[in-house]
């Protein structure tokens, strides 16, 4: 089996990069799981998941002739990840159009694949994770213009056939009731989970660990588990999500 998430906001600052990390470990107790840092020009994944070091990452994969996934593949925390750098000459020199391919080979190891996804939707390569999921997450903050940058992913999902799994209210301070029945109105999928602001989500990515590896036992990583646990992954064929990926149609935002 395999199913493809992309883990999306629409929007920098929400937390996706922590969401993707958490939700990913607690599907690893049941999947086998594969993340992946689809946002190829402010790969932030890396630092969460103590891989800020390693020498190849997925740059190295999306050149022509580049480095095969599997040496930008590395296992962590029960879980493969596959990293994207940092440096902006490899941006540069990466065809990000080659994450299909990298994604179809990926989608033949593993039941559930999470795709961290850039924060806007500006560019091809932006908006490709989404246009590859089967089903998008898509996390808020619970402020109306938060909700606004979500429909503009769900309007994509939709639009080429991805399906919306659910949102998720991130970085929640106060009661969020009358923002939750907006969002509620509007969006397709359940919510998933409201997960509290919380010290231990800053301290785990001081520590260079997600945050279920760093406070298994906090609010914000027993609201992640209740979130994984809502997705229930369903039973794709792996040969046929990879020639999706392969022949998958990029959309212009422009």
């Amino acid at each position: 089996m395999v199913e493809a998430f992309a883990v999306a906001s629409g929007k920098g600052g929400t937390g996706k990069t922590t969401s993707t990390l958490a939700l990913g470990m607690a599907l690893a107790e049941q999947y086998d799981v594969t993340v992946v840092d689809a946002d190829t020009g402010m790969a932030n994944l890396l630092f969460h998941a103590g891989l800020a070091d390693v020498e190849t990452t997925l740059h190295d994969v999306l050149v022509e002739g580049g480095a095969p996934v599997e040496a930008a593949t590395y296992d962590r925390f029960g879980m493969r990840v596959v990293p994207c750098g940092t440096s902006l000459s490899a941006f540069e020199a990466a065809d990000p159009e080659r994450l299909r391919g990298v994604v179809a080979t990926l989608a033949a190891d593993a039941d559930v694949l999470l795709l961290d996804s850039p924060a806007t939707l500006s560019s091809k390569s932006a908006v490709l994770p989404v246009v590859l999921a089967d089903r998008v997450v898509i996390v808020l903050q619970p402020t109306i213009p938060a909700i606004s940058d979500g429909l503009k992913v769900q309007e994509y999902a939709l639009s080429y056939g991805s399906d919306v799994a659910g949102t998720l209210f991130n970085k929640v301070q106060t009661d969020i009731e009358a923002v939750r029945e907006r969002a509620d109105r509007y969006f397709e999928g359940p919510l998933l989970a409201t997960v509290p602001e919380s010290d231990a989500v800053r301290a785990a990515r001081s520590a260079g660990e997600p945050l279920l590896a760093h406070a298994p036992d906090s609010t914000a990583g027993a609201a992640y588990r209740e979130a994984a646990d809502a997705l229930d992954p369903r039973d794709g064929d792996s040969g046929d999500v990879a020639e999706r990926f392969r022949t998958a149609v990029i959309p212009d935002p422009s």
